[in-house]
């Protein structure tokens, strides 16, 4: 046990590590690219940008301030460790728009800043949301819509950017607007190179012997159903296979789920292009006729008994 929590202590270092390279990496983006050029991101960082062109407010400070709000209306649907690491991520980004700001500028070539900045911002992006983080509260309030409304996350988020570019293009020009909504597209291609295609829905199939609990689990934190099926490996025997969809956001929870039940359990990802039909999905406990049926389904099926001589 003691050499379990101890991986997990260690495990979770190197989250928090990495989360911390990554907004450290965004930061030198958004400073030393596309703010010198009036480029901006999407989002809240986006914003940021417009209210500090328009009032010199410091960015750094902007964007603690105005994705407060998401994180507290975020709070208590989104599960606890992704809330602790997205302050994290949001608190070292901002620290580090600060120390960025006096340095002298990567380019003032709007060409250049368009390039290097979309990637590097798509690369540091990724890595956050790649160790179970959020730099961007807008994206928060999209997992929100989605588990109430069933919106698409990646078409609520990229709604509210166009928004946000359009306010550009009337303050400050049509150019910065074409320039800012280019990073975009970069930083999200980008973005899912290093999340290996993560923008999409995914689905997850898991073969486990302790399909109850874990079932329970991802009712109680996700607020999603899984489908169970009966499986049987060649060596392994009779199985639980169980197939849940869910959102990018939702995927590093999955796999803390699973891992802290049946570490020895196996899990395949994959991404869902279309969804057609109607996917169950709600908040709350599991209901107790619904946990009945799990503990039935997802007991190992006996072999045949053999033919009686």
């Amino acid at each position: 046990m003691k050499h379990f929590d101890r991986k997990n202590m260690w495990q979770l270092l190197v989250e928090f590590l990495g989360i911390a390279a990554g907004a450290i990496t965004a930061a030198f983006a958004i400073e030393e690219f596309l703010v010198p050029c009036t480029i901006l991101d999407g989002g809240v960082v986006g914003i940021g940008i417009i209210v500090n062109y328009l009032t010199g407010w410091p960015l750094g400070l902007l964007t603690i301030v105005l994705n407060t709000p998401f994180l507290l209306v975020g709070s208590r649907k989104m599960g606890t460790m992704f809330i602790v690491k997205s302050v994290y991520a949001m608190a070292i980004f901002s620290l580090f728009l600060e120390l960025f700001a006096p340095m002298q500028n990567a380019t003032s070539e709007y060409l250049l800043a368009v390039s290097f900045g979309g990637v590097i911002l798509g690369i540091g992006a990724g890595v956050v949301i790649r160790f179970g983080g959020c730099l961007d509260g807008t994206e928060t309030v999209a997992i929100l819509l989605n588990k109430k409304f069933k919106l698409p996350v990646g078409q609520t988020v990229l709604f509210f950017n166009v928004l946000i570019f359009a306010a550009v293009g009337f303050i400050m020009g049509l150019d910065r607007a074409m320039y800012s909504l280019l990073t975009y597209f970069i930083t999200s291609k980008v973005l899912d190179i290093v999340e290996s295609g993560m923008d999409k829905t995914k689905a997850a199939m898991i073969i486990t012997d302790d399909a109850q609990e874990i079932a329970e689990k991802i009712y109680e934190r996700l607020g999603r159903t899984v489908t169970l099926m009966e499986g049987e490996g060649l060596v392994s025997g009779k199985k639980v296979v169980m197939y849940c969809v869910l959102t990018r956001f939702e995927l590093h929870e999955l796999k803390d789920i699973i891992k802290n039940i049946d570490a020895s359990a196996f899990i395949a990802i994959s991404d869902v292009s279309e969804i057609i039909g109607t996917h169950v999905k709600k908040s709350g406990h599991i209901p107790p006729q619904t946990a009945a049926k799990l503990r039935e389904e997802a007991k190992p099926a006996l072999p045949p008994s053999p033919p009686e001589e």
